[in-house]
């Protein structure tokens, strides 16, 4: 489980394709403190650390990970949100996060805010994707507040902080971002449709 709460900026420094797989390097700075097998959130798309290098670490997308999110538009020098998962007895700063990407949604418009920035994205809604005013969503693996949805829209805010320590300041309108609606809302979609 994660929170949102990003840690640092990796770069895809190669891409390697392999049958349907995609095998992605990645240099960032905490990758010489994971270890093989452990579960990092890459743009909020959980992946298991396959391999380390010096200042890298090697992570491999399958066929259903590269179709639910924007891991097949990565190239060489993407920067990508990285955190590790969540340890017991950690503060929960953000959401809970699965790391588990529910679509892909397009940026259809980013504004200065003379401080902060406001983001719009459009997105194919279903019953099971909630969206609730002031509620959570995760978007690219940040935990950030939904404002005004409506019908396949909704906006976000983005403090100086996240602008900074995060790949918000490189997106711009018609770039993919990797959705995760918030588990509460999902299973409480799910537990309605069981019975109604």
């Amino acid at each position: 489980m994660f929170t949102g709460i990003i840690e640092t900026l990796g770069m895809v420094k190669s891409i390697e394709k392999d049958r349907s797989n995609v095998h992605f390097t990645i240099e960032s700075p905490i990758s010489s403190e994971l270890k093989i097998d452990q579960s990092l959130s890459h743009n909020g798309a959980c992946l298991t650390v396959v391999g380390l290098a010096a200042g890298s670490h090697r992570v491999t997308a399958v066929e259903e990970t590269l179709r639910r999110t924007n891991l097949g538009q990565w190239t060489e020098g993407t920067l990508v949100n990285l955190e590790r998962c969540l340890a017991m007895g950690g503060r929960l700063d953000g959401h809970m996060v699965q790391g588990h990407v529910d679509t892909v949604a397009e940026c259809t418009e980013a504004l200065d805010m003379n401080g902060s920035w406001r983001f719009t994205f459009r997105y194919q809604p279903t019953p099971e994707h909630l969206l609730v005013d002031k509620g959570s969503v995760c978007l690219n693996g940040v935990s950030l507040t939904v404002v005004e949805p409506r019908d396949d829209l909704f906006s976000v805010a983005i403090i100086p902080y996240t602008w900074e320590h995060t790949n918000f300041k490189t997106l711009r309108p018609g770039d993919a971002v990797n959705v995760e609606f918030d588990i509460i809302g999902k299973y409480i979609s799910r537990y309605l449709a069981l019975y109604k």
